[in-house]
């Protein structure tokens, strides 16, 4: 299991009512410092906000990311889509603002796969969560067309962050090709949702990428260990059925504004436990 962390964490938030934003005007220097704390696996993020000003939207940015990853020896395997959960193409009225939604989606995936990403997180929760019947069937119908399926080359994937149950994400997987598609689990949304993890268990097959933190019940994120993650259990079924993905830490950040203090105590959190 390698560690690594999500986009923008590593500094003030430029969006202050968001704790997760792409930091248009810092994220070379952000790279610097994960380098600086031996943490060279970084989840990118992308909001709808400045998607403009962000690298893998943006192609004459990108040139500039593809350079700077190689001189600085960093890794970006996977990407969480922000943006899809704040304009979700399933609840929007007009065909043409879905249509948008969808070929924003397509160049993330074109651009993204460039620089070597392999997975594409697309967030079901919050804005984005599964509220009806047409909802879902619209969602999975528009991204298993063929022309969609054939952007995703070789051993990339899409993966849903959802909000369902156990026994209904298993239903919900298995309506894609499952070379294609999978689930990124979030430990704090399952603490929150008060989920079981002996439960969630059934559906870990189908996990390629984890976002670790905690929160309470029905509740804000918090330090790890202070929630109600049963991190316990969690870890030793990841042991049981020898997970070897990414751990990206999506954690709490730092009430003092020390957030690289932060992200070291959750990583040095997390190690513990393996």
């Amino acid at each position: 299991m390698k560690i690594g962390f999500i986009q923008g964490r590593l500094l003030d938030s430029e969006n202050k009512k968001k704790i997760q934003f792409f930091p248009a005007k810092n994220w070379k220097k952000e790279i610097k410092i994960a380098i600086k704390n031996k943490i060279n696996l970084i989840e990118w993020t992308i909001n709808i906000e400045n998607i403009k000003k962000n690298p893998i939207y943006n192609e004459k940015l990108l040139l500039q990311l593809i350079k700077f990853k190689k001189k600085n020896n960093i890794k970006i395997n996977s990407v969480t889509c922000d943006f899809f959960m704040q304009k979700p193409f399933y609840k929007l009225k007009k065909k043409k603002d879905k249509i948008k939604n969808l070929e924003i989606l397509k160049k993330v995936i074109k651009n993204g796969q460039k620089i070597g990403i392999q997975l594409f997180i697309l967030p079901l929760v919050d804005n984005s969560s599964i509220e009806s019947f047409n909802q879902e069937k619209e969602l999975v119908s528009s991204l298993n067309e063929k022309n969609f399926l054939k952007l995703l080359k070789k051993k990339s994937q899409i993966l849903f962050e959802s909000d369902y149950s156990p026994k209904k994400i298993i239903k919900f997987i298995k309506k894609f090709n499952l070379k294609k598609f999978g689930i990124n689990y979030d430990t704090g949304n399952s603490a929150s949702l008060n989920y079981k993890v002996r439960k969630e268990k059934t559906y870990f097959k189908y996990v390629k990428n984890i976002h670790i933190k905690d929160r309470l019940k029905n509740g804000p994120s918090v330090r790890l260990g202070n929630g109600n993650w049963d991190y316990i259990s969690f870890f030793n079924i990841l042991k049981k059925i020898k997970y070897n993905n990414n751990l990206i830490l999506q954690t709490a950040r730092a009430k003092n504004g020390n957030h690289v203090e932060e992200i070291n105590i959750s990583k040095k959190f997390i190690l513990n436990l393996l």
